[in-house]
């Protein structure tokens, strides 16, 4: 099974990597784990003042400090993965990638705000599960 693992760098984001390396027969024989961290665009007026390359730069240092401590857990586990980053809204850049990777199902860590924490703060798990065709696992 393909599965895309949404990180955001949190303790949630480890408590949920933590699930999938404890339970990868998730993934099965030929399986993979796909971990994608979105960073949020800066606005335009930024790129401006600083450069496209300034902008970039900034992103994937960003993404890096998130993706390689998990790089190097999943390595010392010995699981099959792939790590990218793109930058957008989270909640539509995890769906679209789920779908462009054909992953069977989405696994990502929530605070568990609930109801009131989410119509205030908004939630991206909560906008994942009503955007997603697929499967969503929620690690609290």
């Amino acid at each position: 099974m393909k599965v895309l693992l949404a990180a955001d760098g949190s303790k949630f984001t480890k408590k949920a990597l933590a699930f999938v390396v404890a339970n990868e027969s998730l993934l099965g024989d030929d399986g993979e784990l796909i971990v994608l961290h979105v960073q949020t665009p800066l606005s335009p007026r930024v790129k401006t003042m600083v450069g496209a390359q300034a902008v970039a730069d900034y992103h994937r240092d960003e993404s890096e400090k998130v993706l390689a401590p998990i790089r190097k857990f999943l390595d010392r586990h010995g699981l099959r993965y792939r790590a990218n980053w793109v930058v957008g809204p989270n909640a539509s850049e995890i769906v679209r990638a789920a779908g462009k990777q054909k992953a069977q199902m989405i696994v990502m860590g929530t605070q568990g705000l609930g109801m009131l924490g989410r119509a205030l703060l908004g939630s991206v798990a909560q906008r994942v599960v009503t955007e997603s065709d697929i499967p969503v696992l929620l690690v609290k």
